[in-house]
C-alpha cells in the first residue's frame, strides 16, 4: 500500500481510533502524541521515575501493530493490566516496558522506537513535547454563590473530570520544548489529523506547545480536525460543535484548517459549524463514522472511508 503521508495528533482513545482507521488508508502513519495524563498508572509512573507519562504513548504503538499473529500477540502483552491492590496493580505492562527501555536509553524516542519494532507497527509514535506537561484550566461554575467565579484545576485527571466549564487552558512548564522528531514530522506530512479525544486535555493541548503550534501553522500538509462523536460530555459539557471550532480558533489565530470531519449525529448546530468550519477556512465534512450498534465509538471501516474520500481529494486549485 502507498498513500499520503500522514501525522496524527491526540491522545488516548481517539488517536487509537484515528490510527486504526489510517491501517486502512495509508501505509506512512506518524502519530504526535500529548504527553499531560497524570492519573492512573501513568501517573504513578510519571511522580515515581519523573519520566512523560507513557499510557498514551503505549496505545498508539498498540494501535499502529502489525496484522499478523505477532502484532496482535504483542500488542496484547503490551495492553495487558494487572489486577490486584499490590504495587503492581492497575499497571499496563506496556508502561512498565516503555519506562524499563527510558532507563536504559537516554533518548526516549529511541525507546519508542524499540517498541515499535517489537510490534512491527506500521508507523512510528512521538511525544509532543520533551518534558511531562501539567494542564492548567480556569474553570467557572464551580462556586454556587458567583457561578461567573473562575477556579484553577490543576492536572490533566482532575480538568477531564470537572463539573465546570473550562474558560481557558494553559500548560506548566508554559514553554516546553518539543522534540525535532515530532515537528519534522508535522512540517513533512501530506496531511496532519488533529482529534478527535478529550479537546482540552488531549486535541488542543498541541497547540499550546509553542513549536507544535508553529510547525502546525507553516506546514507544507493540509489539515484536519476531527470532531468527537459526543461533543457535549466530560470536560466540554454543554459545548456544541461549533463552539469546538470557536475555542480553536480562540487558542491559536494563526492556524487555518482545511477540512473537519463530523459525523451527524453528533451535529445540533450545523449552520453555525459550517460557519466557523469557513471562518477558518475549512471544508466540512458530515459523514457517518460511528458504530451502527454504538454511536460512542468509532466504526474502524465507515471512518477509514471518510478519512480516505478527504486524504484522497486534489489539493483546491489543481
Amino acid at each position: 500500500m502507498s498513500g499520503p503521508v500522514v501525522t496524527a495528533l491526540g491522545g488516548g482513545h481517539g488517536l487509537a481510533a484515528t490510527l486504526t482507521a489510517l491501517r486502512f488508508v495509508t501505509d506512512d502513519v506518524t502519530a504526535v502524541v500529548t504527553v499531560a495524563d497524570d492519573g492512573g498508572s501513568s501517573g504513578r509512573l510519571r511522580e515515581e521515575f519523573g519520566v512523560l507519562p507513557p499510557g498514551d504513548l503505549r496505545m498508539a504503538l498498540a494501535a499502529l501493530c502489525s496484522d499478523s499473529e505477532w502484532g496482535h500477540t504483542w500488542r496484547d502483552v503490551l495492553q495487558h493490566r494487572f489486577a490486584g491492590d499490590g504495587p503492581l496493580g492497575g499497571h499496563a505492562l506496556g508502561n512498565l516496558l516503555i519506562v524499563a527501555l527510558w532507563e536504559l536509553h537516554d533518548d526516549p524516542v529511541a525507546g519508542l522506537d524499540l517498541v515499535g519494532r517489537l510490534l512491527q507497527a506500521q508507523g512510528r509514535v512521538l511525544p509532543a513535547a520533551a518534558v511531562p506537561l501539567v494542564i492548567e484550566a480556569e474553570v467557572s461554575g464551580l462556586d454556587p454563590a458567583d457561578p461567573a467565579a473562575r477556579t484553577v484545576v490543576r492536572g490533566q485527571a482532575q480538568v477531564a473530570r470537572t463539573p465546570g466549564t473550562v474558560e481557558e487552558v494553559r500548560l506548566d512548564p508554559a514553554d516546553p520544548p518539543a522534540y525535532p522528531e515530532s515537528v519534522a514530522a508535522i512540517r513533512s506530512a501530506d496531511w496532519v489529523i488533529l482529534g478527535p479525544g478529550s479537546w482540552f486535555t488531549s486535541v488542543t493541548t498541541h497547540l499550546l506547545v509553542p513549536e507544535v503550534r508553529e510547525a502546525l501553522e507553516v506546514t507544507r500538509a493540509r489539515r484536519l480536525l476531527v470532531l468527537n462523536l459526543d461533543p457535549a460530555s466530560g470536560e466540554t459539557e454543554g459545548f456544541g460543535a461549533a463552539r469546538h471550532l470557536e475555542t480553536f480558533a480562540a487558542m491559536a489565530p494563526g492556524l487555518r484548517l482545511d477540512a473537519v470531519l463530523a459525523d451527524p449525529e453528533a451535529i445540533d448546530d450545523g449552520p453555525a459549524l459550517a460557519e466557523q468550519a469557513a471562518r477558518l477556512g475549512a471544508a466540512l465534512h458530515v459523514v457517518p463514522v460511528a458504530r451502527r450498534d454504538h454511536r460512542g465509538e468509532h466504526d474502524a471501516l465507515r471512518y477509514a472511508a471518510a478519512l480516505r474520500d478527504i486524504l484522497y481529494s486534489p489539493r483546491p486549485g489543481r
